[in-house]
C-alpha cells in the first residue's frame, strides 16, 4: 500500500473503545481489509507521530439488519486495536 491514509479509514469511537483508551492507551480504527500489522503500524506513527507498542486485527463479519420491510447486510471490515507508547495520544479521539 502507498498511501497511509488509504490504510487507515476511520477512528472507531464507542463506549467500550472510550474505555480503552483511558484505561490502557488502546485505540481503536476501521482499516482497509488487505492491510497488515506491519503497514498499520507504520500508517498510524507515520500519520499521528506516535509510537505504537502492539497492533490487533480482527475481521469483522458482516451483519444482518432490518429496517421495516426492507433487510439486507452491513458492510464487512477490518478493525485494529493499536497501543500506544506511555504518555502518547492520538488528538482524533479528543471531541
Amino acid at each position: 500500500m502507498t498511501n497511509y491514509y488509504d490504510i487507515i479509514k476511520a477512528p472507531i469511537i464507542t463506549e467500550q473503545t472510550t474505555k480503552l483508551i483511558e484505561s490502557q492507551n488502546k485505540y481503536t480504527f476501521k482499516v482497509d481489509r488487505k492491510a497488515n500489522k506491519v503497514e498499520i503500524k507504520k500508517a498510524i506513527e507515520a500519520i499521528w507521530e506516535v509510537n505504537v507498542l502492539s497492533v490487533n486485527t480482527m475481521n469483522m463479519k458482516p451483519k444482518f439488519k432490518r429496517m421495516g420491510k426492507y433487510e439486507g447486510y452491513k458492510s464487512a471490515y477490518k478493525k485494529a486495536v493499536v497501543q500506544l507508547a506511555e504518555g502518547q495520544k492520538i488528538d482524533a479521539f479528543t471531541v
